[in-house]
């Protein structure tokens, strides 16, 4: 098979796997709304507890009471591609028991376009919200289109990477449901500890030491800082390691996430018929 063959074979494959898995959603319709209105309730309780704390301090490190709703808005948005995580299991313990997985997995369907298709999927149904965010984090905080466009990449590496993630649960959904259940309280722990809604400065020592060893953190905390100083070279400068970590996770998850369905569904298969 020529490359031009055997890339348009690939891109049909994620397109047909991409329309299945909206119109799949689409069926779902409540359940896909709720899943838009739990992260906007999810931020309203930071907002007013830390609106609090800043009439008692002026600040948090680089964050104030003038722009802490940014913090807030990308919260919202990281939150939206969380949900990526969530959706792979979802999908492959539901065809487990509609029984096509079998088929999806024997057929001869590379796993990377697995991964995208489900990735883009969940990209296009999360679009609305996620610009209405953008856009409303924009008007209390303009930036310079340079720095929307490298912030719109670090958005694309941080919902890849949660890909990567959530690939390696869907395998154990459907080979090994008790670790499935662990990882997922795992993750929920990660996030927990990544200052995704409250910043870094208000939670005490002991926890900032945990926080300080979470890869996530760096994720998120870079990307809101580099809204706010509006300077990308100052923000890599200032923040490499966060840098660094960024590059790293955004390459090595997916990767991992491949690597360990292949070896996790040769050695358990589908379990749980």
């Amino acid at each position: 098979m020529s490359k031009f063959k055997n890339l348009r074979y690939n891109l049909n494959q994620i397109i047909a796997l991409t329309e299945k898995n909206i119109k799949l959603r689409w069926r779902f319709k409540y359940s896909l709304i709720i899943s838009f209105i739990t992260p906007l309730i999810a931020i309203l309780m930071p907002l007013i507890v830390m609106g609090k704390f800043f009439t008692l301090k002026q600040s948090f490190g680089p964050w104030t009471a003038q722009n802490f709703v940014i913090f807030q808005f990308i919260a919202y948005d990281i939150m939206l591609l969380k949900n990526i995580i969530s959706e792979f299991p979802s999908q492959l313990h539901m065809e487990k028991y509609w029984q096509t997985l079998p088929g999806l997995i024997i057929a001869p369907f590379n796993r990377f376009n697995l991964l995208f298709g489900i990735f883009i999927s969940r990209l296009i149904l999360i679009s609305i919200p996620f610009t209405i965010f953008f856009i409303l984090s924009f008007i209390f905080f303009p930036i310079s289109i340079p720095t929307i466009l490298v912030i719109l990449l670090i958005y694309f590496i941080i919902a890849i990477l949660f890909s990567g993630l959530g690939l390696i649960l869907g395998i154990f959904a459907v080979s090994n449901e008790n670790i499935w259940k662990l990882l997922v309280f795992a993750i929920t722990i990660f996030f927990w500890f990544s200052c995704v809604s409250y910043p870094y400065e208000i939670f005490p020592e002991v926890l900032q030491v945990v926080i300080n060893i979470n890869p996530l953190y760096y994720l998120f905390d870079f990307l809101r800082l580099l809204w706010i100083q509006d300077n990308v070279l100052l923000t890599i400068s200032s923040y490499p390691y966060h840098f660094i970590i960024l590059l790293i996770s955004g390459i090595v998850f997916p990767i991992l996430g491949v690597y360990t369905f292949e070896m996790i569904y040769k050695k358990y298969g589908i379990v749980g018929y």
